[in-house]
C-alpha cells in the first residue's frame, strides 16, 4: 500500500467535495497538491502542500485557508489524528494508531510485491550495445548496470520487459576487426610480426580469439584475408561476442535478444524504413546547410536523401546518405528502431555512453515519425567512471589494448559492488569509483552498511531459532512504538513512493541512497539497545516486543525488494 498515493486520492476527493465551503472558484491545480516526507523535526508522517497551491491559485491566504482544510480533514479522514500547520501553510498530518497498524499489517502481509506501482506497460530496454571487437571496458560498465537495474525496477512494478543488445557487427570497424585478427593468425602460424598500422586492433585479446580459430579449425590454411574473410568475420565475432557475455554474466547481467546490424542490410530494411518515411513526407531530396567551423572551400554541396527531423523537434535535418550515396549509419538506425517499433513495444528506452549526447533529438525524431507519436523513445545518458585508490586515480593493466576492461575491475572488487556503487550516483554526472572505500566494512562502504543491516537482523533471529516472514500481524490494544522505531516506520513507508519516482524519471541511483538511509536507521537502533536497556531487543532469551520483530521484519522487506531490483545479494552472515 502506497499510504502517500491512497491519502493524496482522498485529499483531492474532498476538496472537490467541499470547494464551496472552502471558496474555492479555481481547482484546476488538484494535480499539483502533493504528500511529501515531513522534515524528522516535526514528528508527523506526512507534510502536504494543498493550502498553498490551492491559496494561491484562489487568491487566498494559504494559512487562513489550511486552517478550514484542516478542520475537513479531522472531521472525515479517520486516519488522521492531528494535523498542525507550518511554515507559509503546510499542513504536517500524524496518522492514527490503526492507520499505521493497517498499512504495517499490509506490507507484512504482501511482502514480496511491497513498493510495486503495478503498472502493466511493454518496454524494449537496449543497453551496452558495444562494439563487437573485443571484451568489455569500464566505459560500458555503468550503462550496463544501470540498463539491468532499470529493466528489473520495471519488472517489479509488473511490466513485460525485454532486455535487448544491438550487436553494431558491419562496416569498417568490424573489417578492421577481422583483418587485425587475421594479422595475428599469420603472426602465429608464420612468424610475421604484427603490424603498426592505424585502426587495427593491438590488443592481446585479439592474439587469443586467433589461437581460438587456429585450435578449432586446423584444417584451413588462412593464407588470403579476402578469400577467408567471412569466415573470419563469423568467427571472430562470435569469439568476441563470448567475451562480452561472460563479462556481462559475471556483472549479473543477462540478455533476453541480440539483434544483428547485419541483418538489417541482409534484409534491406533501411531501404524498407526510409520508403516508409518518404510515404510519410518526412524525407526529402536536397542538400543540407554548410556545418558550422566549415569554409565554401572545404564543404561540397551534394544532393541527397534527407530526414526532415527538424519537424519532431530536433535542431538540424539528419542527412540518410553519405556523400557517395551509400547510407549513413543514421539510416541503419533507423531501420533498426523501425523494427522496434514493428515489435509492438509501447516504451523504447537507450541506454547511451557519455558520448551519444548529440545523437538524441535525431534518434527520437525518428521513433516519432516511424510511430505516428505512439511510441516513445527515452534516452538515458551515462557519463564516464573515474577509478580512485589510495586518493590517486587509478589505473589498472590494460590487456585488452587502450582501454581497462571489465575482467580488470572484476579482479579488484566483487559483482556486488560494482552494481551498487556504479548506481550510487545519477546517470547523467561522473561517477568516482573508490577502490579503498568499496572495500571497507564500514559506514563509508554503502553497499556493505547494507548488507549487514540485513545481516544483523538474521543473527538476532537465528539466536532466537526464529525466521523472517513468519506470520505476525499488530493489534491495536498492545500497539507502541518507541521514538527510532517510529522513524524506521515512516522511511519504510516512504518506500513505494522511492519506486513511483524511480521508475517515472528513470533515476534509479534513488534506491540505493534510500536503501543506505534506511540501514543508518536501523544500525542507530541497533547500538541504542548497546546505550539503553530499554531498547534492548531480547530479555529473558525472548523478543521483549511484538513491535521489534515488526520492524526486523518491515526492514528485512525493503532491503530484499530493493537488493533484488540492484542485483545485488544479502547475505544472512557476515
Amino acid at each position: 500500500m502506497n499510504i502517500f498515493e491512497y491519502h493524496l486520492q482522498e485529499i483531492q476527493s474532498l476538496i472537490l467535495k467541499n470547494k464551496d465551503s472552502l471558496e474555492l472558484e479555481n481547482i484546476d491545480n488538484l494535480n499539483k497538491i502533493n504528500l511529501e516526507v515531513p522534515p524528522e523535526k516535526f514528528d508527523f508522517d506526512l507534510s502536504c502542500n494543498v493550502a498553498m497551491v490551492l491559496g494561491k491559485l484562489n487568491s487566498l491566504n494559504p494559512k487562513d485557508l489550511a486552517e478550514k482544510i484542516k478542520k475537513i480533514f479531522l472531521n472525515e479522514i479517520s486516519s488522521f489524528s492531528e494535523i498542525q500547520i507550518a511554515g507559509p501553510g503546510f499542513l504536517n498530518i500524524k496518522l492514527s494508531n490503526l492507520a499505521l497498524i493497517k498499512n504495517i499489517n499490509s506490507i507484512l502481509k504482501n511482502n514480496k510485491t511491497y513498493g510495486s506501482n503495478k503498472t502493466s506497460e511493454n518496454f524494449n530496454i537496449e543497453f551496452v550495445s558495444a562494439n563487437p571487437t573485443g571484451p568489455m571496458h569500464i566505459g560500458h560498465c555503468r550503462g550496463a548496470v544501470y540498463g539491468d537495474v532499470l529493466s528489473n525496477l520495471l519488472k517489479f512494478n509488473g511490466n513485460k520487459v525485454t532486455k535487448e543488445y544491438y550487436i553494431n557487427d558491419y562496416g569498417n570497424q568490424i573489417y578492421n576487426f577481422v583483418e587485425s585478427v587475421y594479422l595475428r593468425i599469420e603472426e602465429i602460424n608464420s612468424k610475421k610480426p604484427f603490424p603498426k598500422k592505424e585502426n587495427l586492433y593491438p590488443g592481446l585479446y585479439i592474439k587469443d580469439i586467433a589461437k581460438k580459430i587456429i585450435e578449432e579449425n586446423k584444417t584451413i590454411i588462412f593464407k588470403d584475408l579476402k578469400k577467408n574473410f567471412q569466415f573470419l568475420k563469423k568467427k571472430s565475432l562470435e569469439a568476441s561476442m563470448e567475451l562480452i557475455k561472460k563479462d556481462l554474466k559475471q556483472l549479473g547481467i543477462l540478455h533476453d535478444n541480440f539483434f544483428s546490424e547485419t541483418e538489417i542490410v541482409e534484409k534491406d530494411l533501411v531501404d524498407k524504413a526510409v520508403q516508409d518515411l518518404k510515404d510519410k513526407n518526412y524525407v526529402i531530396e536536397g542538400y543540407l546547410k554548410r556545418p558550422k567551423g566549415e569554409t565554401d572551400d572545404n564543404w561540397k554541396k551534394t544532393k541527397r536523401l534527407i530526414f526532415k527531423s527538424t519537424l519532431f523537434g530536433d535542431d538540424n535535418d539528419r542527412a540518410l546518405q553519405k556523400d557517395d550515396g551509400t547510407w549513413t549509419y543514421f539510416a541503419n538506425d533507423v531501420a533498426y528502431h523501425m523494427n522496434k517499433v514493428s515489435r509492438n513495444y509501447t516504451n523504447l528506452v537507450n541506454i547511451l555512453g557519455a558520448d551519444h549526447t548529440g545523437y538524441i533529438k535525431r534518434i527520437t525524431a525518428a521513433v516519432s515519425a516511424l510511430s505516428k507519436d505512439k511510441v516513445k523513445l527515452n534516452c538515458k545518458v551515462c557519463q564516464l567512471v573515474k577509478l580512485f585508490k589510495s586518493g590517486e586515480p587509478y589505473k589498472m593493466s590494460k590487456r585488452a589494448g587502450e582501454f581497462i576492461s571489465v575482467q580488470d575491475l572484476l579482479k579488484e572488487v566483487d559483482k556486488d559492488s560494482i552494481r551498487f556503487m556504479m548506481l550510487n550516483r545519477s546517470n547523467d554526472v561522473e561517477l568516482d569509483f573508490d577502490f579503498d572505500k568499496v572495500k571497507e566494512k564500514s559506514k563509508d562502504n554503502p553497499v556493505f552498511y547494507v548488507q549487514y543491516a540485513y545481516a544483523r537482523i538474521n543473527s538476532v533471529l537465528r539466536s532466537l531459532n526464529l525466521k523472517l516472514f513468519q506470520k505476525l500481524e499488530l493489534e491495536k490494544n498492545s500497539f507502541n512504538l518507541n521514538k527510532s522505531e517510529k522513524k524506521i516506520v515512516r522511511k519504510v513507508f516512504e518506500w513505494p513512493k522511492i519506486i513511483e519516482s524511480s521508475s517515472r524519471k528513470f533515476d534509479i541511483h534513488k534506491i540505493p541512497f534510500y536503501l543506505y538511509e534506511l540501514s543508518t536507521l536501523f544500525h542507530s537502533y541497533w547500538s541504542k539497545g548497546n546505550e539503553d536497556k530499554n531498547y534492548k531487543f531480547i530479555e529473558n532469551s525472548k523478543i521483549k516486543r511484538k513491535e521489534i520483530l515488526v520492524i526486523f521484519n518491515l526492514v528485512a522487506i525493503v532491503l530484499q525488494n530493493g537488493m533484488n531490483i540492484l542485483g545485488v545479494s544479502l547475505p544472512e552472515k557476515m
